[in-house]
């Protein structure tokens, strides 16, 4: 078995049997610590400019074909429109929302990074490291618990805290200066019917995240018929997901994750271990449990689990296939499969299938 904390042997030998099997997928793999992007750039997106009135509306583009998704439910107290997702994808960007003016909520979540950063763990405005990993953005809205731990329950929430604490904002003091920008306060008249405030500045955003969905992957055109999209170690792999692997038990499709909590033995050991979702629910069975992350376009949001600790996606199958690392409260669904070096390399591939393909670009901010 890997300990996935210390993981150079096994990244040795991870790192030689991905690159005899995938080596044409090489780039499309983060490393553990990239050089972080500028704030006002995602990778190749176009920088953010200045702009003395409104763009026009704009949203990211929906898929060409049917969703393998159901239709996304927007709460009845912030209704989705155009105009207030545009707004949303612009305060997204905006370093203004920060403490410092200088982090925007994109400082985190990079689209080229699977809407992570690629860090173990990242920093926030102040300085200070989180104890967790970034979560992919991917999916949130169908999320029904947000946070690692799920001490969130709303979106909004989820939002609002964020913005608090990640970002060090006080709301209270930001909303005046967003809605001292020309821009921002004719989009707020149009969107809210009144000015920039915590309220509703919060529900532009969580209105905006509420787009972030991975769609249209490979696998999902294969399942709607469509020839040639996948190769067979694609479909061996899914089916080692929902047979033999097991995969399937906590990371069901269509979003291949949900909203519970599972231990999987990443904190034995550890001189001061996370409880997870205990500090929400006080119940000792939750000690250590953490959610499950949707494995939608996963390949490109390394590194992986809560606490960052597998540098890769071969990593991360391997120590989950393994068993984990014993832990007394070890979900009794996580144990070893006993499966082969080609198996491993044929449930990644699977996952590489489950990539989307949606576009991004840049807006321009007021």
């Amino acid at each position: 078995m890997i300990d996935i904390r210390y993981p150079i042997a096994g990244l040795l030998v991870a790192t030689s049997l991905w690159i005899v099997h995938d080596r044409s997928n090489q780039a499309g793999e983060s490393s553990p610590e990239p050089v972080q992007p500028p704030i006002a750039a995602s990778g190749g997106d176009s920088p953010v400019t200045a702009a003395g009135s409104p763009p026009a509306a704009a949203i990211d583009p929906a898929p060409a074909r049917p969703s393998a998704l159901p239709p996304m439910v927007h709460p009845d107290d912030n209704p989705a429109t155009p105009e207030k997702i545009a707004l949303g994808k612009q305060l997204f960007v905006d370093p203004r929302l920060s403490g410092s003016g200088e982090m925007a909520c994109q400082g985190c979540h990079y689209r080229h990074l699977g809407w992570t950063d690629g860090r173990t763990l990242s920093p926030k405005d102040n300085g200070e490291l989180n104890t967790r990993h970034t979560p992919s953005l991917y999916n949130t809205g169908y999320q029904t618990a947000w946070y690692w731990d799920g001490r969130a329950t709303s979106l909004e929430g989820q939002v609002l805290a964020a913005w608090k604490a990640q970002i060090n904002a006080d709301p209270e003091q930001v909303a005046p200066i967003i809605q001292a920008v020309p821009g921002y306060a004719a989009q707020f008249e149009t969107v809210f019917g009144g000015p920039a405030t915590p309220e509703t500045i919060v529900k532009a955003l969580a209105a905006y995240l509420r787009t972030k969905n991975s769609d249209e992957s490979p696998w999902d055109r294969h399942e709607m018929g469509e020839a040639g999209v996948v190769t067979p170690d694609v479909i061996a792999g899914q089916a080692l997901f929902v047979g033999k692997a097991g995969c399937v038990a906590c990371h069901s499709p269509p979003y291949y994750g949900n909203s519970t909590f599972y231990n999987v033995g990443l904190e034995h050991g550890k001189e001061t271990p996370d409880p997870g979702r205990f500090n929400v629910t006080k119940d000792e069975a939750d000690r250590g449990a953490f959610k499950t992350p949707s494995l939608r376009s996963v390949v490109l949001s390394a590194p992986y689990f809560h606490d960052g600790s597998a540098p890769t996606l071969e990593l991360a199958i391997r120590y989950m296939a393994s068993g984990g690392n014993p832990d007394p409260n070890k979900s009794e669904l996580l144990v070893d499969r006993g499966l082969t070096d080609t198996e491993i390399f044929q449930l990644g591939a699977f996952l590489r299938a489950l990539t989307s393909r949606e576009t991004w670009d840049m807006p321009e901010v007021p």
